[in-house]
């Protein structure tokens, strides 16, 4: 069941979101050559902790971690450990965070110092894809607008859009209706009415859309070993258009959304 937030609710989620941006502005800081994903579960756990709020994540379904790191052929739910990041990495870091039993939840894709021109221009086209899909979250248009906006963009710069993970309405909880695909056919699917709150998250292969999942039962990589990328915001969808809730500083006025404003916002806090 879909349900649409009020102003008061919104509020509420977009703490959530300044939260979570901390947790990815701390780790995209600390990225570099040497670091574990595990000490970047550390640093976003130590912001929620000091602004007082829980993780999306941690015990999710038996989750073990407070943020997901997913590095080079990882797609999506790396789980942090003693991994050390290597020069020319990309490491994604998905964080969600919960304030008052309201959730917000964002990505991004780092490099891992000096990366090759095909990662930084993967990590550039889906942050564009992302930015692509907010912009087509408008109230009066429909679900599948968001999908193929970020689709046909993604496609026409020679990369792949991921099936088998979508993007998703929250709230009350991380993951509620209706989803979000990053794929799709304009003026199809459900019309986007005034209060509905969802995570728009393009994730985008060099290679083919094959997925598979490691023994962990949480890692997704692609089935042709080829890089992807993630990016994710949540916004909530307004008369005078998008409103993107996870945005470092969190103010309403920031995350209003022409299209000029939804490029710099997507990129949000990327590198």
């Amino acid at each position: 069941m879909v349900t649409l937030k009020t102003g008061e609710q919104i509020a509420k989620m977009r703490e959530a979101g300044t939260i979570v941006a901390a947790m990815l502005a701390a780790t995209r800081d600390a990225v570099r050559p040497g670091i574990t994903t595990l000490d970047l579960d550390r640093i976003a756990a130590d912001v929620l902790a000091r602004a007082g709020a829980a993780s999306s994540f941690l015990g999710y379904y038996g989750y073990p971690a407070t943020i997901c790191t997913s590095v080079n052929e990882q797609i999506v739910h790396g789980i942090p450990s003693k991994r050390k990041l290597k020069e020319g990495d990309i490491v994604g870091i998905d964080a969600g965070a919960i304030v008052d039993g309201w959730h917000a939840d964002a990505a991004i894709t780092v490099p891992v110092g000096k990366v090759s021109p095909e990662a930084r221009r993967l990590i550039d086209v889906t942050r564009e894809a992302l930015a692509r899909g907010i912009a087509a979250a408008r109230v009066g248009n429909r679900l599948g607008d968001i999908g193929a906006a970020v689709q046909q963009y993604t496609e026409s710069q020679g990369f792949s859009v991921v099936r088998n993970y979508v993007g998703h309405g929250i709230g009350r909880a991380m993951h509620e209706d209706p989803q979000v695909p990053n794929y799709g056919t304009a003026d199809l699917g459900r019309v986007i009415k005034e209060g509905l709150c969802i995570a728009i998250e393009p994730m985008v292969n060099v290679g083919g859309i094959a997925t598979r999942v490691l023994d962990d039962n949480w890692t997704v990589v692609t089935e042709d070993g080829s890089l992807s990328a993630h990016f994710e915001h949540t916004l909530a969808c307004l008369p005078d258009g998008p409103a993107i809730l996870t945005l470092e500083g969190g103010s309403a006025e920031a995350g209003k959304a022409g299209l000029g404003r939804v490029k710099d916002a997507a990129a949000g806090v990327s590198a």
